[in-house]
């Protein structure tokens, strides 16, 4: 009995395979070399945006006065943020209307972006032509092009004399009553109505801001294995149910990126009403860059809201491939 007691029975241990424990290793290199990867962006974030963003938060709790030797800063507590909302008469209307326009604009872009991509993940003669052709206004619409062609905007404008409610108008592709007419018989309602006039009136913007997002998509689409698609064909599945069942779940991580990259380059654009509206504030108003700054700030954290929300209900929703 003793001797059986004495007996000691050693704990198993797990035996990890060669397999995996490359693995493993290999993923830490990645993780060590994507580390270096954005160490320049860290180091720079932290020394030149961190001071300018504290400066910032406690610009937007002061009143700044200029004086002979600079400025002088009075702590106003949060009288600029109650300016910004009750005694401002336009900055609420403002901020209202552009979250709107963006909330319509935004799944216009992103189904635009997703529909174009499948269609230019086709085989087809002249594929990589296409593809350069749809991404051309990207180009033009950015950096010193789109300053070129905005003051050759408002030199026309100064030259001919016409009014902005004209030019729009003349603009305009369709208008509620041709939509109406054609959706009579099919009982949607003039919100609907209204939401597809403004879509396609607005139809130059939507494709200027959809090239990234096509090439987001078109990664993803061909990051899908064809032996999938092979597969599907074998079984009889047709070009719709393929689509839904295989190619929008694998790709449904590139939505959840296209959509916050949409709405950040929206919520930020040069074109975008809310942010020319605080520019006038700061530079047309006395003692308006404190108050900007908090109308800026407001701003951001709405941004930053909608972002989350929309992350989070993407999010659910997101299907995400094992590797292993």
């Amino acid at each position: 009995m003793n001797s059986a007691a004495a007996v000691k029975v050693e704990p198993k241990t797990k035996k990890v395979s060669p397999k995996k424990r490359k693995a493993k290793s290999l993923d830490k290199k990645k993780a060590k070399a994507g580390w270096v990867f954005v160490a320049p962006f860290l180091l720079v974030f932290l020394l030149i945006y961190v001071p300018v963003i504290f400066d910032s938060i406690r610009f937007s709790f002061n009143e700044m006065v200029n004086t002979s030797s600079g400025f002088l800063l009075t702590f106003v507590g949060w009288d600029n943020y109650e300016a910004a909302f009750f005694s401002d008469p336009l900055f609420v209307s403002t901020l209202t209307s552009g979250l709107q326009q963006l909330i319509l604009e935004i799944p216009a872009i992103v189904i635009f972006s997703l529909f174009m991509a499948v269609l230019l993940n086709q085989k087809m003669v002249g594929r990589t032509l296409f593809r350069a052709i749809f991404f051309i206004p990207v180009i033009l619409s950015t950096g010193l092009i789109d300053d070129i062609d905005m003051n050759n905007s408002f030199a026309s404008y100064a030259e001919g004399g016409m009014e902005e409610e004209s030019i729009n108008q003349a603009g305009d592709l369709v208008t509620a009553m041709d939509l109406q007419a054609i959706f009579s018989t099919m009982k949607i309602g003039t919100g609907m109505v209204d939401y597809v006039v403004d879509i396609v009136n607005d139809v130059y913007q939507v494709v200027n801001r959809s090239g990234v997002q096509m090439l987001i998509f078109l990664a993803g689409l061909q990051s899908i294995s064809p032996a999938i698609y092979e597969s599907c064909t074998i079984d009889g599945a047709t070009a719709w149910e393929t689509f839904w069942k295989i190619t929008f779940p694998m790709i449904s991580p590139m939505i959840l990126v296209n959509t916050v990259y949409t709405i950040i380059d929206s919520f930020t654009s040069s074109s975008n009403q809310v942010m020319n509206y605080i520019g006038r504030v700061y530079s047309e108003r006395d003692g308006g860059n404190t108050l900007a700054t908090a109308m800026y700030w407001v701003y951001f954290l709405i941004v930053i809201l909608i972002i989350a929300v929309v992350a989070g209900i993407l999010s659910a929703y997101t299907f995400y491939q094992r590797r292993d």
